[in-house]
């Protein structure tokens, strides 16, 4: 496997470099990538560190505590196509569940963790092709962003939530940069397709920080936001055919009226409006992601009571004031138990042991911490705390035994849960099944070919 990590960009213009710049060896990567380790804990040990000034900002104008990211914003600062911060790539491969993508990132060491985004596209789309221009933009604004590509180009909405999760989880725990990365401020973007797949992934995890939905969904598809508390930004554009200003409308008002979210309709906009470089869709979504994921309230005079620049907004509405969660993550998600639709019985540790290979089972729900699972934002179903729910052996084939397994990361313990109640494992795409259709205590759980049945259907309570 190669990475291919390019060039810091200065801030004000590009840099392009040909020959063994391009391609250089993982091994130095990884040289590279323990050194940025090693300079972070070295800050992170003494004092903070303010960079040098850019673009004009004083460097006492730059914040390193908390999560705030650079100097106080302007409306110049947001206009322009880069931000404060030096950013590289690093090319990401397929596999982890996604299909693979690039991972753009700041390369300054000394304001700590960066905020991450991931980003993924609509129906057919590419993100090399589409969101891309987004990576060093939004990256040189404080954040580790990761353009996800999908498995494959008709991925349905629910399929890309899941690569969304998947990417994410991958950044925070197998990427070349998991180290810079906060794994409590993530955030997630889509385009159409893709953002219908950001919103189900922001309603199946309430721990993400922002969700954006770029024209997300399309008409008649029944996308309904009736249980996101997510801070959502939701923009569409006046003239898009494909998910009308009308659609989008409707989808705005299932939000609940406690949920922090906003909507703006961009004048004389398309359906792929989106897809090219704009600084338009940025003044919105950059003051979004550092109010909501960074914690900064420096940026609410972008959004709340108004717009600094309406003329290119044809609609607007905020649920002002926007007040973010604070620099400290935001509490654990709680517990629930997985009740089987066609038994009514719970998924089950047997015998409460904790011993590593032990297969789930079904059994009369008792409310014991054996049946008490957390769905976290990486996409585990823990038990104990430590243990995960686990496809043994990493397996891909109907028949592969459900067990418990000491919590890894790794994506044979990444599960989706679908508005339909059905679970699958992200990296077989097969469904949590009651062997044999069984309904009967102790019948064990594995992964099966999803069919529909009662025995794949799944409450959380």
């Amino acid at each position: 496997m190669r990475w291919q990590r390019r060039a810091a960009v200065p801030i004000g213009g590009a840099r392009t470099e040909s020959g063994p710049a391009l391609r250089r060896h993982s091994l130095r990567l990884a040289v590279a990538a323990a050194g940025a380790a090693l300079l972070a804990a070295v800050f992170a040990a003494g004092p903070a560190v303010a960079r040098p000034a850019e673009s004009g900002a004083s460097a006492a104008a730059v914040q390193a505590t908390g999560t705030q990211r650079g100097p106080d914003p302007t409306i110049a600062m947001i206009e322009a196509t880069r931000g404060p911060f030096a950013t590289a790539q690093v090319s990401v491969p397929a596999g982890n569940g996604f299909g693979g993508g690039v991972v753009y990132y700041p390369t300054d060491t000394t304001q700590g963790t960066w905020g991450a985004l991931a980003i993924v596209p609509g129906y057919s789309a590419l993100c090399s092709t589409e969101e891309a221009w987004m990576g060093p933009w939004l990256s040189s604004f404080g954040f580790v962003v990761i353009c996800t590509e999908t498995n494959t180009r008709t991925d349905s909405d629910s399929q890309r939530a899941a690569e969304l999760q998947a990417a994410l989880t991958w950044l925070t725990t197998q990427s070349p940069v998991k180290n810079e990365v906060d794994p409590a401020r993530l955030s997630v973007l889509g385009h159409s397709a893709g953002g219908a797949g950001a919103m189900e992934e922001a309603e199946q995890h309430p721990e993400l920080r922002a969700a954006i939905g770029l024209a997300p969904g399309f008409p008649g598809q029944g996308l309904t936001l009736a249980t996101d508390t997510v801070p959502t930004l939701i923009v569409g554009g006046q003239n898009d055919g494909t998910v009308t200003p009308s659609y989008l409308s409707n989808l705005y008002g299932t939000l609940p009226a406690s949920t922090q979210s906003d909507f703006a309709q961009i004048a004389g906009a398309d359906h792929v409006y989106y897809t090219h470089p704009n600084n338009v869709e940025m003044k919105l979504i950059i003051p979004w992601l550092k109010v909501f994921v960074d914690s900064d309230t420096r940026y609410t005079q972008f959004l709340c009571p108004s717009l600094p620049d309406p003329s290119s907004i044809s609609a607007y509405q905020p649920k002002c004031p926007y007040v973010p969660g604070g620099s400290t993550p935001p509490p654990p998600p709680s517990s629930v138990t997985i009740v089987g639709a066609g038994s009514g019985r719970c998924v089950t540790v047997p015998g409460s042991t904790q011993t590593g290979g032990t297969q789930v089972q079904l059994a009369d729900c008792t409310g014991g911490t054996n049946q008490k699972w957390t769905n976290n934002a990486t996409g585990q179903l823990q038990v104990f705390g430590t243990t995960c729910l686990d496809a043994n052996a990493k397996g891909t084939s109907p028949g592969t035994k459900v067990i418990i397994w000491s919590c890894s990361g790794q994506q044979n313990q990444q599960w989706t849960v679908h508005a339909d109640g059905t679970i699958t494992g992200n990296q077989s795409g097969l469904c949590l099944d009651a062997t044999g259709a069984g309904t009967a205590n102790g019948t064990p759980l594995e992964l099966w070919t999803c069919n529909g049945g009662s025995n794949q259907k799944w409450t959380l309570r």
